[in-house]
């Protein structure tokens, strides 16, 4: 009986042995899958707590996250990070959501918070212009090396084709907010104050337009335009400066061309990134935040805005900084003088928003394939069609996420086959409506047919557009194959982006590799979808 004990023993002890070696690192990377699973730091996952710290800030700080989590977790303080463009951030406050602090991009945008919502201690914590990023061979080649540059000669540049960029959405981010409103002061000469006089003068509208003309690849935030740069083909970059250095890292070390950093004499946009405090009645919460404020500006934490290429010191000019980073090779001088812009008002850049997206940007030919295969029967088609009311309806326009006259709409309805149901301009918003509304969904899903047809439609489209597909799909393809989608696509020999929004059961590996192939994205529309198509519409 004893022999018997001591052999279960045995046993025993082998399978904790073999349990250690073997399952428990099995389950622990199971466990950190779940527990690494991206949080929602959205808007609208957010709710008030008057035991906790709550910060909104712009998906640029995206990188500081463990340095303020890490931050607070040694005070013992529980904190909320909700990332929100800068527009995104003022309507929120606007409308009444409650935070304890604000860090955005630019001060321009906290002058567009109400007069009820009450701030206080703004400390501007870096200094980041908006420059050009060109690659060096292309910028050499067009005379750019070691030259005082103007608008108006990039400008004459993009006039003669000679160079083309890509840049964030100006209506949805700060980066291409100011970068336009850069170029768009410049242009009109630099005047003391720009007024709503210069947005109705036609030459300088015309001016405008041109630009924008080198415009190939517009990008809904700053994060997705470096990957899209990365993995795409594209002379240029209007972006941060500590943008162009982080693209700039990543192109060396994968043996790539470096981009060459051009700042315009006759101005440049400078982003100051402002953190404030929001005053809801709570004196602890603002002793909290003057001490997080302190952090952010003392050695220590002004030294990790500076290894992120943020400028740290008085004016952005210094002798004496880290030249790996701001590597003079680059065109990186920070001893020289950056002429800065003057920002107009609010009601000036708000109506110089709108004339944007509605006269200057330029012309997009995007074609929606929309999934009416029989599991859209339901809440999906629902979903679908108020989405699309959405997309081509009066709402489109307040939120400036509008097609214009110029733009040209294809929809492209898959199921057991694929079928175009509707085509015209962006101004054809009713009939697109309609044709969605009266369009039933059964049978199976050719997800990859309609994405083929989608490519044939713009592979031969005229430079004057930029083309992009959009899917919308709540399920798996079952019929046709990648392969196809493959094949149209290396044919083309043209960069046509496929933006991808799940729904219900999507296939999201069948979606990852779509985007993956055309240097493209997908959207989770499962909670949203009327959210993740303006989302889409930002990327266009």
């Amino acid at each position: 009986m004893k022999n018997n004990n001591d052999s279960l023993k045995s046993i025993i002890v082998l399978f904790v042995i073999v349990f250690a070696i073997y399952l428990l690192p099995s389950i622990s990377s199971m466990l950190s899958i779940v527990d690494n699973k991206e949080e929602d730091h959205s808007v609208d996952n957010y709710s008030y707590s008057d035991s906790v710290f709550s910060i909104i800030t712009t998906p640029e700080n995206k990188e500081l996250e463990s340095t303020i989590n890490n931050y607070f977790s040694d005070k013992g303080v529980e904190v909320k990070i909700t990332y929100a463009d800068n527009l995104e951030i003022v309507s929120a406050i606007n409308s009444g959501r409650k935070y304890d602090a604000i860090w955005s991009s630019n001060s321009i945008w906290l002058y567009m918070l109400d007069s009820s919502v009450k701030t206080s201690n703004l400390r501007s914590t870096s200094i980041t212009p908006i420059v050009f990023g060109i690659k060096k061979s292309k910028a050499a080649s067009l005379g750019l090396i070691n030259k005082d540059v103007t608008m108006n000669d990039l400008l004459k540049l993009i006039q003669n084709k000679e160079l083309n960029f890509s840049m964030a959405n100006p209506v949805t981010t700060n980066s291409g907010a100011s970068a336009y409103l850069n170029i768009l002061s410049t242009l009109a000469g630099n005047p003391e104050v720009l007024t709503m006089d210069y947005l109705n003068d036609g030459k300088l509208k015309d001016k405008l337009i041109t630009f924008f003309t080198g415009l190939t690849r517009t990008s809904g935030d700053e994060n997705f335009l470096e990957e899209s740069f990365i993995n795409g083909d594209y002379d240029a970059a209007v972006t941060y400066e500590s943008s162009i250095i982080s693209i700039n890292k990543k192109l060396v070390a994968s043996g790539k061309e470096p981009l060459y950093l051009i700042y315009p004499v006759d101005g440049v946009s400078i982003c100051d990134s402002p953190l404030v405090f929001v005053n809801n009645g709570n004196q602890e919460k603002e002793d909290i935040f003057l001490e997080f404020q302190a952090y952010v500006m003392s050695e220590d934490g002004q030294k990790i805005l500076t290894t992120l290429g943020r400028r740290t010191w008085y004016g952005g000019i210094s002798d004496n900084v880290n030249k790996n980073i701001f590597n003079p090779d680059w065109g990186i001088d920070t001893t020289k003088y950056i002429s800065p812009v003057k920002y107009p008002s609010k009601e000036v850049i708000r109506q110089a928003l709108y004339l944007y997206q509605t006269e200057l940007r330029k012309p997009v030919h995007v074609v929606f394939c929309l999934d009416f295969s029989g599991s859209m029967r339901g809440d999906g088609i629902t979903s679908l069609r108020d989405a699309i009311k959405f997309i081509f309806g009066d709402e489109a326009v307040a939120n400036m996420i509008q097609f214009s006259e110029k733009d040209k709409i294809d929809i492209i309805r898959f199921n057991e086959d694929v079928r175009r149901i509707a085509f015209g301009s962006g101004s054809d918003g009713k009939q697109f409506i309609d044709k969605v509304n009266s369009t039933s969904p059964y049978g199976g899903t050719s997800l990859y047919p309609s994405v083929v047809a989608a490519y044939n439609y713009l592979k031969d489209e005229s430079d004057e557009y930029n083309v992009s597909i959009i899917v919308m799909t709540d399920g798996e393809g079952n019929i046709g194959h990648l392969d196809d989608v493959i094949d149209v696509y290396e044919e083309s020999k043209r960069e046509i982006p496929i933006y991808s929004i799940t729904f219900g059961s999507a296939s999201e590996s069948q979606l990852i590799s779509l985007a993956t192939l055309s240097n493209g994205k997908v959207f989770d529309g499962r909670t949203d979808l009327i959210k993740a198509f303006k989302t889409v519409r930002e990327y266009n």
